[in-house]
């Protein structure tokens, strides 16, 4: 049985039904990705940073104070993703720079120094426009 953080979720928050049977699911359990998932909402951030703190215990453990003291509730939200800027990518390959490095460059730059900048980096082939 595959499980991921989105079961998890859903059994602390909605369904109350325990599902770390076994030790595969209990290896399955990222603590982080459920205490991002509660750090959303303001009446289960507080319990989610403080599984932060105690990160140290077992995943057992965590799981359990977690499905005992958050309220059942429909919980719903979408996940910040970080946005692709096709240009950092740009930047990148021609100075080699990091990610952040590019992205601080990349608000410095003028479009007609990116324009030059796509051109000596352009490889052939097609062109998406």
């Amino acid at each position: 049985m595959s499980v991921s953080p989105f079961d998890y979720l859903t059994s602390i928050n909605t369904s109350k039904r325990d599902i770390m049977v076994d030790d595969i699911t209990e290896n399955a359990y990222s603590a982080f990705m459920v205490n991002r998932g509660l750090s959303y909402f303001a009446d289960t951030a507080l319990i989610a940073n403080e599984m932060n703190r105690y990160h140290h215990l077992d995943k057992k453990l965590q799981y359990q104070f977690l499905i005992n003291i958050v309220r059942k509730r429909k919980r719903f939200s979408k996940w910040n993703k970080p946005e692709l800027v096709k240009d950092v990518d740009v930047v990148k390959e021609y100075y080699g720079y990091s990610n952040e490095k590019a992205r601080q460059v990349l608000s410095l730059l003028s479009s007609d120094q990116m324009n030059n900048l796509r051109e000596k980096v352009f490889k052939g082939g097609r062109r998406k426009q």
